[in-house]
């Protein structure tokens, strides 16, 4: 039997969708591709309207590339449409974000009764649920980087994310469990490892004197063998004393951090639901920069927010300016059914698009500005292939060595890709 995955959106649905290829093996079933498999696992997403679509469309293709196969479709868009995605799909099983573990009952059970199957939880249970559901993964398709979740679900209701009504509830994982996936991931190989969660920054919020920087602190102490650990994402209320100390402790820190801003307007951010204002968010910029001072920070802006009026969109090209960012991720809004913001009256499309395009050419001017002053500097560079490898600070840099080794490069406007 022939397994083949499909894993759409964020680093928790790759974590999620490999941990899951990993069992798939283990049971007995080797890897295929989209030409040749007997069950498809697909994991989609649902944070914006165009992830979505995507995913309808990626079960669909997959499903015209094979009428025979079982196709078994999980994550957040399935969790909210899973009674559609048969019908208009035609998948076999839905599993929305939990019960994965079961998959090989569900499957066993569709081959014997040809019956379709949909596991997915309702809201009231997601955000009743406390249960980390432990899936583990030591071993990636990838050479050099491994992710971990550490995290699943979120309490911070953002007013335009539908995140907390799909996932459910913050529930942190051991950290026991998170320290032996560290282990086994540096002994079979793996030179950087990334944390990742729905809501990493939150991570701890129902232990006893446990947070993030505790669980940071210990990868990094009681792994000295670790090459690099890098942050997917993290929020600015997390940038305490204790995470800045180990910021200028640990070297094999990755000299990146990827922090949500979603907007530098005050009256924006407080329609948002973010916990924080501009000037807080530039005071841990400025901490973060006196212990790195060339450290690269990237975040995601969402514009044409409801009512997202001029001034209040060049208070937020202003202040990204003003930080320095590395690099940006940007967003037009999108309406998510079940958040505040779905009843908030959105703005016209053309002027999204027109905001968009503005801050993707500031990004341009910010990221050359930031990589200028690395020109004729060594770094470390990690090959992810025989083609490329990664900075600590998220410089991708063309070179012909062997994937997984390291090795101190001049920095050139040759040699980098971005």
């Amino acid at each position: 039997m022939k397994i083949y995955t499909f894993s759409l959106g964020c680093k928790v649905n790759t974590y999620e969708t490999r941990a899951l290829t990993s069992l798939f093996l283990k049971q007995g079933y080797t890897l295929g591709d989209q030409n040749h498999f007997d069950v498809a696992l697909i994991n989609t997403c649902a944070v914006t309207h165009v992830a979505s679509q995507k995913s309808r469309q990626h079960i669909r293709k997959i499903r015209n590339l094979n009428k025979k196969a079982i196709i078994v479709v999980m994550g957040c868009y399935a969790n909210e449409n899973g009674e559609a995605i048969v019908k208009e799909c035609d998948a076999d099983i839905v599993l929305g974000v939990s019960n994965r573990l079961k998959v090989f009952d569900y499957i066993n059970e569709f081959k014997k009764n040809k019956k379709k199957i949909v596991k997915v939880d309702e809201i009231k249970s997601l955000r009743k649920n406390k249960k980390y559901e432990e899936l583990g993964v030591n071993e990636f398709n990838e050479s050099t980087r491994a992710y971990i979740k550490i995290s699943d679900g979120c309490d911070n209701f953002c007013s335009y994310c539908t995140i907390p009504l799909l996932r459910g509830k913050l529930r942190s994982r051991e950290p026991k469990m998170i320290l032996c996936e560290v282990k086994a991931l540096i002994k079979n190989g793996y030179k950087e490892i990334v944390l990742t969660g729905i809501d990493t920054s939150s991570y701890g919020n129902e232990f006893k004197n446990y947070r993030l920087s505790d669980l940071l602190e210990d990868i990094l102490s009681k792994n000295k063998d670790l090459y690099r650990l890098r942050l997917s994402s993290i929020e600015i209320s997390e940038i305490d004393n204790h995470f800045l100390k180990l910021l200028k402790k640990y070297p094999n820190f990755a000299n990146h951090l990827h922090i949500s801003l979603q907007s530098g307007s005050d009256s924006v951010l407080k329609r948002m639901n973010r916990k924080y204002t501009s000037k807080e968010f530039l005071n841990k910029v400025n901490a973060i920069r006196k212990v790195r001072k060339d450290i690269a920070l990237t975040t995601d802006v969402i514009v044409g927010f409801p009512g997202e009026s001029e001034k209040e969109f060049t208070e937020t090209y202003n202040f990204v300016k003003k930080v320095k960012f590395y690099e940006l991720h940007v967003f037009p809004f999108s309406k998510r059914k079940g958040t505040s913001a779905y009843l908030m009256k959105d703005i016209d499309s053309q002027i999204k698009n027109e905001r968009v395009q503005k801050l993707l050419k500031l990004n341009r001017e910010l990221k050359k500005k930031y990589t200028k002053q690395f020109l004729n500097k060594k770094l470390d560079v990690l090959f992810e292939d025989n083609r490329t490898g990664l900075t600590s600070n998220y410089l991708r840099i063309k070179g012909n060595f062997k994937p997984n080794k390291t090795k101190k490069i001049t920095i050139t406007k040759n040699n980098l890709c971005n």
